[in-house]
């Protein structure tokens, strides 16, 4: 998936025979005007950056066919559909305090998330997987690290754009309405945190599901059996613990799904209410486990994806 290496050369002469005879006397020599570039040489940093606008730009079919564009941007209009319909409702009602909160807004439309992740991660990497090629030209090859880099800043970036937006529109409805203004932008940068790290940790598992496979189809699959496979044992489990009293269960089951790891770091830091069976999230001391063990997850999913690239050999 590397580049071709530029071309560097001096002007040069070629002999072209004339006629149909190869020993023909009247043979000309023609200046085919190779030259030697002396412009400024962007390096690895330009190479990283234009793959990561170039990979960021097709998660939403941007630079892409028409109907490429189609689900992303339907999965955007749905995710701040809802925000938009809150506010309206707000400002109409000169409502005090917004119905949801803006950490919980992301965990409530999860599927969305989760659609979006599973139609875009694949897009991102299987094809380059299959193929052997990107949709750039590198005068000179880029390096593993490049590439892992880039493309896991642009899935963490649009699934950023994708959650942060309905956040934004709730944050612009609360000061219309005039809602108190340091309760909002507190709970807004609440938000904008929880949503920061949710992309950070989707987009590499997102990311690791498609690189196992070069077949987006089987990628997709294996994205959205991640998300919802172990959101639902896990919340499953967590009802039988609750519904049993064993409260401390709860919280430590949590650790098992992306989703609730979300829910619990947002309960524990970020002032959150709390989805748990029973709406009892860990506190600071649990939480700290909930942010290291996704701090691990960030970190681990970036190794296997080098890893993972080191084996196809990039």
């Amino acid at each position: 998936m590397s580049g071709t290496s530029g071309i560097k050369g001096s002007e040069s002469a070629v002999p072209v025979q004339a006629g149909t005879g190869a020993g023909r006397g009247d043979s000309r020599i023609h200046n085919i005007g190779y030259r030697k570039y002396d412009g400024a040489r962007l390096g690895r940093a330009y190479a990283r950056r234009s793959l990561y606008t170039q990979s960021l730009r097709g998660a939403y079919g941007l630079g892409r066919s028409g109907k490429s564009k189609v689900l992303p941007m339907i999965l955007f209009a749905v995710m701040c559909l809802p925000a938009a319909l809150i506010v309206a409702v707000a400002v109409t009602t000169k409502a005090k305090d917004l119905p949801v909160d803006y950490t919980r807004y992301a965990i409530l439309l999860q599927a969305v998330i989760g659609l979006f992740l599973a139609a875009q991660a694949p897009q991102s990497v299987s094809r380059d997987l299959r193929f052997r090629t990107v949709p750039l030209y590198f005068s000179r090859p880029i390096e593993r690290t490049d590439y892992v880099l880039a493309k896991y800043a642009a899935m963490s970036t649009a699934l950023f754009v994708l959650t942060a937006a309905p956040v934004l529109i709730l944050y612009i409805g609360a000061l219309l309405a005039k809602m108190d203004f340091a309760e909002q932008t507190k709970g807004f940068g609440q938000g904008l945190v929880s949503v920061a790290v949710l992309s950070l940790l989707f987009g590499g598992i997102g990311l690791v599901m498609a690189a196992l496979t070069p077949r987006r189809g089987f990628g997709v699959a294996a994205v959205i059996a991640t998300l919802v496979i172990s959101y639902g044992a896990v919340s499953t489990v967590q009802a039988i613990a609750w519904s049993q009293s064993t409260t401390t269960a709860v919280e430590w089951l949590g650790l098992f799904s992306p989703i609730t790891l979300i829910d619990g770091l947002g309960t524990a830091f970020l002032g959150a209410s709390s989805s748990f069976p029973g709406g009892e999230g860990p506190g600071a001391g649990v939480g700290a486990v909930y942010l290291l063990v996704i701090l691990g997850l960030i970190a681990g999913s970036y190794g296997v994806l080098m890893r993972r690239y080191r084996e196809v050999g990039l």
